[in-house]
């Protein structure tokens, strides 16, 4: 069992885990409780254009990254005034830049705004709160997708899968880490 391969698990611990896993809310349900309407539809375009649907799988919200972000949001709550201060910055910046707000920008122009604020080290000084506030939303984007079904289908992630042999690293990623297995 699994309880008797780690030191100090026991069968309680596991079901414990089971249970809190078992239990784990479907994303794909949930509606906000830490976002007003406003700030959930602009988070589901920002989202949407750090990781849109392609030909090899669905994009941020087919993976439900934004009830994730809003149930990140319940779970530490210092996550919420960071998120809720960027959906902000966006629709200042937008305001700023086009005369609307981020959601009823055109593509084009959301486009516009993403590219000043998405590589960190080539941002004017201006937008560098901006790029700050994108790194942050990328990541959370990231962790929400890659996490998803979605994002491990879109891996090809198979689990762990028993694996008859293992030779060790290929010589070339040894290489690239600086490492020899003669050393």
């Amino acid at each position: 069992s699994l309880a008797a391969a780690i030191p100090g698990c026991t069968l309680e611990s596991v079901d414990k885990a089971a249970a809190r896993v078992d239990g784990f809310e479907d994303l794909s349900k949930r509606k906000p409780s830490q976002m007003s309407t406003h700030e959930y539809t602009t988070l589901s375009r920002l989202v949407d254009y750090i990781i849109p649907a392609d030909e090899r799988s669905g994009g941020a919200t087919d993976a439900h990254v934004p009830a994730f972000i809003d149930f990140m949001m319940e779970d530490t709550p210092d996550l919420s005034g960071p998120v809720k201060e960027a959906l902000q910055w966006m629709d200042s910046a937008s305001t700023r830049l086009f005369g609307s707000l981020f959601v009823e920008t055109s593509e084009e122009n959301n486009h516009k705004l993403l590219s000043q604020i998405a590589y960190p080290d080539d941002v004017k000084p201006d937008m560098e709160d901006g790029a700050a506030i994108f790194t942050m939303m990328r990541d959370l984007t990231a962790s929400g997708f890659w996490s998803s079904k979605v994002g491990v289908e879109d891996l090809g992630y198979m689990g762990n899968t028993p694996q008859p042999s293992w030779d060790g690293c290929s010589h070339e990623a040894m290489e690239h880490i600086g490492l020899s297995y003669n050393s």
